[in-house]
């Protein structure tokens, strides 16, 4: 049956759904390349129109819990300091994270009411960069269900926990992760992410710093989100070489949720002093004067667990700025946190738009499902081999799309590349069409339980066809 020796170059895969958004587990291409898949704009979703919230409202986090959907975002009406003691932390939810609502909460009294969607004021300077997770591990108290850090230079990272994610109380009074931890002259001055990562078994916290006066984003971890570890600063990657460094405002870094042992993030490239409006298109939009002469995109990098670089694939930007003057001033376009599922096919992130100006919201973009990039073949046919895997489970499945003339076909080989009897390229159905999980199969049909624990490699034949990601299932 070929040579199935285990050896350390075997990588692991078991029965994990594996995205084609680096290099990681590809040995060769021919006439197949790695493409990114800009998401679609789907139009503004959330007005920060009440007066609690505003032009500088922004570092938004969704979080999907169940079946509802749940936006957290500054309110700001009024650039200042960061840490101002007037900013505010809102909420709002949705069903479908398409329509959403601002529920009347009652929790502090802002602007002479309590009929608000604020979740948390006058804990200055938390307010100025709140950014919750919903905590997945097994075990965790009740009253702790979401956590959160916030907080700038001036007070370190404090940590809160949440019963309902509604009604927010510290865990400690002082910081988790202090300023004296951190080695660099600036930082935690933006959205700082955490998460608990299934992969590692630890809490996971990502934050900005300063580092030779641009932006950059350092890695630490927890087992209990109490006592942290050293900050680590992340390098970035390109086919196998650095990538160049430019200013990340905000990471975004979190697990995919649909293979966790990957972490995305969809971060905010600042562009300093690239002004691209007149004074003149500046004053049409009513934008604060403050805030056009730099630009922003969005970007996509990954990163594995425990890691301490960014694979930064692709170097374009994931979301170009929109058409017209709104879209090209200082801050806009800046991701929300996370990305989350809004259909049987499809997943959404979210773009805090039109920033420092009235019509400041919030805007939706959706992509296929695992839609993030893919391996293209071209029309004339192409091929991928991955390097050595073992793998778990009785069938393979597919995410692709094909052209009507298209099609993929899958060979499983020896560690030597060569074809195992049963599974090669002549005996291999071809797939054509385009489905989010399309089980594979040859001549003897599609089970692969035979080869399960055995080091294999998987040759992608590949024209006019995309593949997005590939599972083993058990």
């Amino acid at each position: 049956m070929g040579n199935f020796a285990i050896s350390a170059e075997s990588i692991a895969i078991g029965d994990r759904r594996e995205l084609l958004v680096d290099h990681e587990l590809i040995d060769s291409l021919e006439n197949v390349q790695l493409v990114m898949h800009p998401p679609r704009d789907e139009g503004p979703v959330l007005k920060f129109e009440r007066p609690w919230e505003g032009r500088f409202s922004g570092y938004a986090t969704v979080i999907r819990d169940g079946d509802l959907f749940r936006l957290y975002y500054r309110g700001n009406p009024e650039a200042g300091k960061d840490g101002d003691k007037d900013e505010v932390y809102c909420y709002a939810e949705s069903t479908d994270g398409i329509t959403w609502m601002k529920p009347d909460l009652g929790l502090y009294e802002i602007d002479g009411t309590r009929e608000n969607n604020v979740v948390l004021a006058n804990v200055a300077p938390i307010t100025h960069n709140f950014s919750p997770m919903l905590d997945t591990r097994a075990g965790v108290p009740a009253d702790q269900r979401f956590k959160a850090l916030g907080g700038t230079m001036e007070s370190g990272l404090v940590a809160l926990v949440s019963a309902d994610g509604k009604s927010w109380k510290k865990l400690r009074e002082e910081a988790v992760i202090p300023g004296s931890m951190v080695p660099f002259p600036y930082y935690f001055d933006s959205q700082n992410v955490c998460f608990w990562s299934e992969a590692e078994q630890k809490y996971v916290s990502f934050f900005r710093v300063f580092e030779n006066k641009i932006r950059r984003i350092c890695r630490i971890t927890s087992d209990d989100f109490l006592t942290w570890s050293e900050p680590v600063l992340m390098e970035y990657q390109h086919e196998g070489g650095d990538a160049p460094i430019e200013h990340l405002y905000t990471n975004q870094t979190h697990p995919y949720f649909r293979a966790p042992h990957l972490y995305l993030s969809i971060a905010a490239r600042f562009m300093p002093g690239r002004q691209v409006l007149t004074d003149d298109q500046a004053k049409a939009i009513d934008v604060n004067p403050g805030y056009f002469k730099d630009t922003s995109d969005a970007i996509l990098m990954t990163a594995r667990p425990g890691r301490g670089h960014y694979e930064r694939t692709f170097l374009s930007s994931f979301v170009r700025p929109g058409i017209g003057a709104r879209n090209w001033v200082s801050r806009t376009n800046y991701p929300a946190l996370n990305v989350v599922q809004t259909g049987p096919t499809e997943m959404s992130v979210y773009l805090n738009q039109d920033y420092a100006q009235t019509t400041a919201h919030l805007h939706r973009y959706s992509m296929r499902l695992d839609g993030f990039s893919s391996a293209q073949g071209a029309y004339e046919g192409g091929e991928l081999i991955t390097k050595p895997l073992t793998f778990s489970g009785k069938e393979l499945a597919l995410n692709f799309s094909t052209s009507a003339a298209g099609g993929i076909r899958v060979e499983i080989q020896d560690v030597e590349g060569k074809a195992i009897p049963g599974f090669s390229l002549a005996e291999a159905r071809e797939q054509i069409g385009n489905e989010i999980e399309r089980v594979v199969s040859w001549k003897g049909g599609s089970d692969v339980s035979s080869l399960a624990g055995k080091a294999v490699r998987l040759r992608f034949e590949l024209k006019d066809a995309d593949l997005f990601a590939f599972k083993f299932s058990k």
